[in-house]
């Protein structure tokens, strides 16, 4: 979509858009003034130059920025400190850096910020908001700090105001019912915003009742306050604008990387914009800055808020933004009568309950799952009791220990079992370990068996001499030593497994040594050993002497196979699992994607996605069809399990794999009519659809990674997961979560022969495997359908 040449249907959707987000922005604008302490008008003006300069500059063409939640504490500070108009030349400054920092291409290095530190930040600010706009909701005057406000807490509430807290409840009352508003007629409401529909009945109620409140009060532009030069000591002055820089950079980047993914789950790729481009983004966002500092406006960063508003309202180009600028700006001039009316109370509880809605229970979760929750906590303990600047340098410093600490915690342990030491290193092995591994290794019996297992990924010089050394020793008196595990499948010289002679044979690590397969590689590697031509078909597959032809390979007895596997998950896997799996089953499964796949059972899912316990919710079932609600011969246990994690799980993302030799599709391919109708063939019914998109001349074919399909079946493989992600959207759920922007679907190929994963590529019918950093197996996936 093109911004020169406009359709009457584009003009239309960015019309509405626009109207939408300027009744969210005109009182939130006006509530984050009031947030901060700055003239009420001071919002109005970054609200109007947010729309008009920022859109029009700025690399995220549906991002709507104005006066930042995530500044609103920032800013509270600075006009405490130094005054209101330096305030204005600090936003000026802070833009101008942000000008610097976008023609220096920095913009993607502030995305390197822990996701742990700006939650943790946001969350901070949240807390610290919601705290200052309490007491105004109680009728009161908020104090200078977050501390100040708990502790003014019980006078204040001892000193209540009953007209002010009645307006405040009803405010959050209307912002509490409205999304929920039932009927048709509900419906109809609803396309109102929940904001400006609190607000508006609250002003209402109040003027009805004659209620004698603190209302807004917008001075005369004429007398507008302008800025002047920074008055205050050079370092503060100094620290106050790389404050506001960093934050401001870092919230509006995110900002547009959240939109661009909310743009993308939500759309196709004809009615997309294009992505934002973070430079020109920042660069736009610097030059808002300055003009609205200039003027006497507050600080403007991108808003997630205004922005989600935007994409959902059906907005197809900036022009919807800037449109949203120019009815504040109307609204400013021909509105102030009106805006006279609103209370305070209610403009204090919109902006509280903001505040608390930072503080994302989504968030928290994440940080839980991945182990940062300390980071998390102590960041929003350093904005509350600090400030935002203090907390995000505490922040930094927690997730650097934590990363340290993470690196040198090694747990090395000893047992001996049946004659056999085992010595276990769990952790990276760096010098710091290596005292104790030293001291480990030195009471081992010089003659003993030795099992040296390293569960790490990394090892120094210092702890490869220790055990190089100690090797040396070891087998010059008679002892025997297998090394195996992750740090033991670097090409190291001590890798080797040794018999009790000492005497050398090759290490075939072609799995880790607790995958629940690694039967599959020591087979093939005895075979190797035996000295016979092994004729090795794949997994399974035995050694056989060279007689010209092929012996089928033998097969161990189903309970046989069973028992020994159970045997080997208890002996190798288990002690790995053990910690995680106890986590896990403390605190319940929280995985982060669904994962469709087929029941063929060379798909291995963790294998190939890289995963481990508790972080794929996997379905498999016979050519990985999603059947669509309501379909004759449908199937419940695949809906019921989209339904569960999508519902129930709140799983981040759905994928869909399909592969390649699939059988189903060949089924699909080779159907005649008139056979018997099996339950395999009613269930691949639902594969029809897949069967029509193929042979439509209205869907172009699939493609994989530049090459068309081999052949007709890897054309309906492909296909497939295609179609399978239509039948995704039309389940109520998935649709739901996808409209909200919290939901992202994903296609996904294994081409079982080549070992190689192909991600579909947005918006088309394109399989890649560039999209991974890895080469040959492919990697993580990583993009939206």
């Amino acid at each position: 979509m093109t911004a020169t040449s406009p359709t009457p249907t584009d003009l239309s959707a960015d019309l509405s858009a626009s109207i939408a987000v300027f009744l969210i922005a005109l009182p939130l604008s006006l509530g984050i003034a009031l947030a901060t302490g700055a003239p009420l008008q001071a919002g109005l003006v970054a609200a109007v130059i947010g729309g008009l300069v920022a859109a029009r500059l700025g690399g995220a063409p549906l991002q709507v920025s104005g006066p930042a939640t995530g500044l609103t504490v920032v800013t509270a500070e600075l006009i405490q400190h130094y005054g209101w108009r330096t305030t204005c030349a600090i936003t000026v400054l802070a833009g101008c850096c942000q000008v610097g920092l976008a023609a220096l291409r920095t913009a993607r290095s502030a995305l390197v910020v822990s996701p742990a530190i700006v939650h943790g930040m946001l969350a901070g600010v949240g807390v610290t908001i919601a705290l200052s706009q309490l007491h105004i909701v109680l009728g009161g005057t908020p104090q200078s700090s977050a501390v100040a406000n708990v502790l003014g807490l019980p006078a204040q509430l001892a000193d209540l105001h009953p007209a002010a807290l009645g307006v405040s409840a009803l405010t959050l009352a209307v912002l509490l019912v409205w999304p929920r508003l039932p009927g048709r007629v509900g419906r109809a409401l609803r396309k109102a915003p929940a904001a400006l529909a609190a607000v508006a009945t609250a002003t209402a109620a109040a003027a009805l009742a004659g209620l004698t409140l603190p209302r807004v009060d917008l001075p005369s532009w004429r007398s507008h306050a302008l800025p002047e030069l920074p008055q205050g000591p050079v370092l503060g002055i100094i620290a106050a604008v790389l404050t506001v820089t960093l934050v401001g950079s870092v919230e509006s980047l995110l900002s547009a990387v959240a939109t661009d993914k909310l743009i993308v789950s939500q759309r196709r790729t004809g009615n997309r914009p294009p992505r934002a481009d973070l430079d020109r983004e920042l660069r736009g966002q610097g030059v808002a800055n300055v003009l609205s500092g200039a003027l006497g406006g507050l600080p403007i960063a991108g808003g997630a808020v205004r922005s989600s508003a935007n994409v959902k309202a059906g907005a197809v180009s900036r022009r919807s933004v800037m449109l949203h600028g120019l009815w504040i700006l109307l609204a400013a001039a021909l509105l102030t009568p009106v805006l006279d009316l609103v209370p305070l109370a209610a403009l204090a509880a919109l902006v509280m309950a903001v505040g608390v809605q930072m503080v994302s229970a989504t968030h928290l979760r994440t940080v839980t799952r991945h182990r940062e929750i300390l980071v998390y906590a102590t960041t929003i303990a350093g904005v509350v009791f600090g400030g935002v600047l203090e907390g995000v340098a505490i922040g930094i410093a927690v997730a650097v220990a934590v990363a340290l600490h993470r690196l040198t915690r090694t747990r090395i342990t000893v047992e001996e079992r049946d004659g056999v030491h085992r010595v276990r290193a769990r952790g990276q092995l760096t010098f710091l370990a290596v005292p104790r591994l030293s001291r480990v290794l030195n009471h081992i019996p010089p003659d003993a068996r030795v099992v040296v297992e390293l569960d790490g990924s990394f090892m120094d010089h210092a702890a490869y001499e220790t055990l190089q050394d100690w090797q040396d020793s070891h087998l010059a008196h008679g002892g025997a030593l297998e090394v195996i595990g992750r740090s033991a499948d670097r090409s190291q010289p001590w890798q080797q497994r040794l018999d009790g002679s000492g005497a050398e044979r090759a290490d075939h690590h072609c799995c880790r040594p607790w995958t629940p397969w690694k039967n599959h590689c020591d087979h093939r590697s005895a075979a190797g050993d035996s000295g016979s031509a092994a004729g090795l078909k794949g997994p399974g597959s035995a050694a056989v002497p060279d007689s010209g032809a092929e012996a089928p390979a033998p097969r161990r007895r189903g309970a046989g196979q069973l028992a020994s596997g159970i045997s080997a998950f208890q002996r190798d896997t288990a002690p790995h699992v053990r910690d995680e799996l106890a986590r896990l089953a403390r605190e319940g499964q929280r995985p982060s994607q669904l994962f469709l796949t087929c029941a063929d059972s060379r798909l291995v899912t963790s294998m190939i996605t890289a995963s481990g316990p508790g972080d794929l919710f996997t379905v498999r079932n016979v050519g990985n069809l999603v059947p669509l609600p309501g379909a004759e011969s449908g199937d419940d246990s695949v809906a019921a399990a989209i339904e569960y994690a999508v519902d129930v799980l709140k799983v981040d993302s759905i994928t869909v794999c399909g592969h390649s030799g699939c059988g189903a599709m060949q089924a699909l391919l080779n159907s005649t009519p008139g056979t018997p109708v099996t339950p395999l063939k009613r269930w691949l019914r639902h594969g029809l659809p897949s069967l029509e998109r193929m042979a439509s001349r209205h869907h172009a074919w699939a493609r994989i990674s530049g090459r068309l399909p081999a052949d007709a079946v890897e054309q309906l493989c492909l296909t497939n997961v295609v179609q399978q992600l239509e039948h995704l959207r039309a389940h109520e759920s998935v649709a739901r979560r996808l409209a909200e922007g919290t939901l992202e679907l994903h296609g996904m190929y294994f081409h079982v022969g080549e070992a190689q994963a192909y991600l579909l590529s947005e918006g088309e019918d394109f399989f890649d495997c560039r999209v991974f950093d890895t080469v040959g197996t492919g990697g993580a996936v990583g993009q939206n359908a």
